[in-house]
């Protein structure tokens, strides 16, 4: 799945609109464990969501699905090179699943690391295991630089300690909106520390959803369904600082997500809004969405995204494919650069996901024959210079 895309549900919100109510709570789990799987990407098989929808209906529990799925990946011969990423979408979706289904909680640092070992039982080696390296990330938001998480000696300490703090906050008398707030400041902090060497992400969104709800928050997982890569990237902006670069961890963002979960507001949510040093036309004085303060916290933005002061990768990468049809070496050369990572990290992803470009075989990615070509929003961008 094209990040910023929707995943085709089939019926699953008539159940939530009309369904009886153990099947609305099923209908609910599948679209959220479906929809966290844009934290990376990854899109769900057709035979995982009708498999769901038996699993909704009643006729098979949640353990008969997860060997339907195992038998269903054994009996493949020749994978295609998507299959890997569509069997992990599928399990995935499966456990997570199964963990939102149950009321059952643990509060703990080993309950944490329980959830992730559940989520990638069958897809990861390394499920419930905490990482023994130190790692960094490109993050197209951060313009190619990485995150400073955890290094791998302190990972045990930073969760005992995160755990503890929290276990002694007092939540007694306060608003929700300042609920929000230290919710934001907890679950920044645990994500940073990034105990596993993949899926801290969807990890932390399965043990958030499930926190919440042990402390008597209904939410509607529907925020995470619709910002999943959102809630990604506004965790990285709000641990993210440079001071040569003039940037501070703004954790802005993550509240708004946050405010909107907890208090139904309806605050904005768009990646493009989170890239470090960009612009928008919305914001007072022509200041940056690094520097403008939080004006309007709980309505949406009035004025629509212009791209003038927007990314300038974009807009160069846009022009230079033009009406053609390019492979990624062609772009490299129409842009002039020469380091593909840098490329995909700082140009092509960014273009992709804000809707100015698209594969010419959206579902297989690795399509040996792939090209890119401008969507009808990056054509009116190149014949005008401006949206």
């Amino acid at each position: 799945m094209k990040r910023g895309e929707h995943c085709p549900y089939y019926d699953f919100d008539e159940y939530l609109r009309q369904g009886e109510p153990h099947r609305r709570k099923r209908a609910e789990s599948w679209k959220t464990a479906i929809g966290l799987q844009a934290v990376d990407g990854l899109k769900p098989s057709a035979y995982l969501l009708e498999t769901a929808k038996r699993h909704i209906e009643g006729d098979i529990s949640i353990d008969e699905v997860k060997n339907l799925i195992d038998s269903y990946y054994q009996s493949k011969s020749g994978k295609a090179p998507e299959d890997g990423r569509t069997e992990e979408a599928d399990k995935v979706s499966a456990n997570i699943t199964g963990l939102l289904n149950e009321k059952a909680f643990t509060f703990s640092p080993a309950g944490y690391i329980s959830i992730h070992r559940r989520i990638f039982a069958g897809v990861f080696d390394f499920a419930g295991q905490i990482r023994d390296y130190n790692i960094t990330k490109k993050e197209w938001v951060l313009r190619g630089d990485t995150v400073l998480y955890a290094s791998a000696a302190e990972l045990c300490a930073a969760l005992e300690y995160d755990f503890a703090q929290e276990k002694r906050f007092n939540y007694s008398g306060l608003s929700v909106g300042a609920v929000a707030a230290h919710i934001t400041k907890f679950v920044s902090d645990l994500w940073q520390v990034h105990a596993f060497g993949e899926g801290n992400t969807r990890t932390t969104a399965v043990f958030t959803i499930k926190y919440l709800r042990s402390i008597g928050f209904e939410v509607n997982n529907d925020t995470f369904v619709d910002n999943a890569w959102y809630f990604r990237n506004a965790l990285v902006r709000a641990n993210y600082r440079n001071y040569q670069k003039g940037i501070e961890a703004n954790s802005e963002y993550l509240e708004r997500f946050f405010r909107n979960l907890l208090l139904g507001e309806r605050n904005e949510l768009k990646n493009r809004f989170l890239l470090v040093g960009a612009h928008y036309e919305g914001d007072e004085h022509g200041l940056s969405r690094e520097s403008a303060p939080n004006r309007h916290p709980t309505t949406s933005l009035q004025a629509p995204c212009k791209f003038n002061g927007g990314d300038p990768n974009i807009l160069r990468l846009v022009m230079a494919l033009g009406e053609k049809q390019m492979s990624v070496k062609e772009m490299l050369t129409a842009v002039n650069l020469r380091d593909r990572g840098n490329f995909t990290v700082s140009y092509l992803e960014p273009a992709i996901m804000d809707g100015f470009i698209r594969r010419l075989y959206p579902g297989k990615p690795n399509h040996p024959r792939q090209k890119y070509l401008l969507t009808d929003k990056g054509l009116a961008l190149y014949r005008n210079a401006a949206f």
